[in-house]
């Protein structure tokens, strides 16, 4: 048994590796697309959906952190709660950035398949863009200040 689950799980890293490779020999054509490369509406729209979805878990989760956080009477005169504080505050906003990141990401992905940008280099920018927006999203959970 596990030496089947061994040989299958090498014969998937082998046909990636293959995948892989052939996505690296595609070149850009003149045009500034991937040539070779076909986009559907429904993969971009399927692609936006799955992103308003993790959108929806943050939402949950935030909202979980809310709820325990508020049951947790904490005193900020206890240096363990103090601590916790800090701690929710931080996942609290990263969490909400993460959020945000999913909305921005899931618009841009149901433009693209809507064909509501003019070429391959407004799809680029409006990519860039959302990167340089979130750039800064810190991993959270720790002090910056401690480094």
């Amino acid at each position: 048994m596990v030496w089947d689950e061994w040989e299958q799980l090498k014969a998937e890293a082998a046909e990636r590796h293959t995948l892989q490779m052939q996505l690296n020999q595609v070149g850009e054509d003149p045009g500034g697309g991937l040539g070779g490369i076909r986009s559907s509406k429904a993969s971009w729209t399927h692609a936006g959906e799955s992103v308003g979805k993790l959108a929806g878990d943050a939402r949950k989760a935030l909202s979980a952190l809310k709820h325990e956080q508020s049951g947790a009477a904490i005193s900020a005169d206890v240096l363990s709660g103090s601590a916790q504080k800090d701690v929710y505050q931080s996942w609290s906003k990263y969490i909400a950035r993460v959020r945000d990141r999913c909305v921005a990401l899931q618009g841009l992905l149901e433009k693209t398949g809507n064909d509501q940008f003019k070429n391959d280099d407004a799809i680029r920018a409006a990519f860039n863009d959302l990167a340089k927006k979130y750039e800064d999203t810190d991993s959270g959970g720790h002090d910056r200040r401690a480094r």
